[in-house]
């Protein structure tokens, strides 16, 4: 006889998470969380509405349902409303802690180790509680009675006294019911098209708006970090450029004038919409006579050569700078 506390035979093990023991609800929060995945990560699925449709749940229910499920595997502890209402609460709790966690690892708060996180934690859950749920009585067990559900709510809709006038006015309201939901899924998975706009930023070495490379040297090598945000709604293909300027400023016309101007790197940046670029690159000044490192981000494509200066400098679509010493190397 089996002690309390001993590890489970492996034959038990395999007979839990045998499909005739797999429930239907618990089949839903493995075939959701999947489909979920797929809709981030397929290339067609993840630039259509099913990306929304199918992660919103995602986040705000299903983790909770099967946290819910794994403590409460029998039928009699919570009932369904109960259920309902926590799987949405610890939904909201645990995403958010996620996030907390993941921000102070490596990893941080981004769309792969997110969907990687919030995966694992749902399965695991969902696992959990199929294994528990196998170890009770099957009178005992907790099951979403969808058959039932379907019956009792044909019989609240289509009695069987009604009259045809009754089945039409329920037809109707049916029919009201699923046009609501389609708007309200409509709204959220299309919203409105806001400010359109692109991020254009530069970062120290510790990855922080501080600590820039200002003091150069010929020859020596230097990093910054270089980040673009899409917010275009729509694809773009941005051109970032680095240059070397020497600039000078006229008090008396209060403007300024490129004397000088070399480029130190040019590279292609491909963005869908709201995505960010942000990787650190490496560069070296090869003279001394420039007071100035200016970065240039141009929108589909860069203008030719035989534009310079500051001609090249106002057709950028963002530029920004740093202001630098450039002194001779040891």
């Amino acid at each position: 006889m089996e002690e309390p506390g001993t590890v489970p035979p492996l034959g038990r093990v395999f007979s839990a998470f045998s499909p005739q023991n797999t429930p239907a609800d618990l089949v839903i929060v493995y075939l959701w969380t999947v489909l979920s995945a797929l809709a981030i990560y397929a290339p067609v699925l993840n630039e259509s509405p099913f990306r929304v449709v199918l992660a919103l749940p995602m986040v705000l229910f299903f983790p909770g349902y099967a946290l819910i499920a794994a403590l409460f595997p029998g039928r009699g502890e919570i009932d369904g409303l109960e259920r309902a209402a926590l799987s949405f609460g610890l939904s909201i709790a645990v995403v958010p802690l996620m996030g907390l966690v993941l921000n102070y690892t490596p990893f941080g708060i981004r769309l792969d180790p997110v969907v990687t996180s919030l995966s694992l934690f749902t399965l695991c859950m969902a696992a959990a509680a199929q294994y528990r749920r196998a170890g009770l009585p099957e009178s005992e067990r907790f099951v979403v009675p969808f058959g039932e559900m379907w019956v009792a709510t044909r019989a609240g809709f289509f009695p069987a006294d009604s009259s045809r006038l009754d089945r039409f006015l329920s037809v109707v309201l049916l029919l009201a019911i699923i046009a609501a939901v389609a708007t309200t899924v409509y709204v959220v998975v299309v919203p409105k098209e806001g400010e359109k706009f692109t991020e254009f930023y530069i970062l120290g070495g510790e990855g922080k708006a501080a600590d820039y490379p200002t003091d150069l040297r010929e020859g020596q090598a230097e990093s910054i970090i270089i980040g673009v945000g899409n917010h275009e709604y729509r694809n773009v293909t941005y051109v970032v450029e680095l240059h070397l300027v020497n600039q000078e400023f006229d008090p008396v016309t209060n403007t300024s004038s490129v004397l000088s101007m070399e480029r130190l790197a040019a590279f292609p940046v491909t963005l869908a919409h709201n995505t960010t670029y942000q990787e650190r690159h490496s560069f070296s000044v090869n003279a001394t006579g420039s007071n100035q490192l200016k970065f240039l981000l141009f929108m589909d494509q860069s203008p030719p050569d035989s534009v310079w200066g500051a001609d090249r400098i106002n057709q950028s679509y963002r530029d920004l700078h740093l202001w630098v010493r450039v002194r001779r190397g040891p």
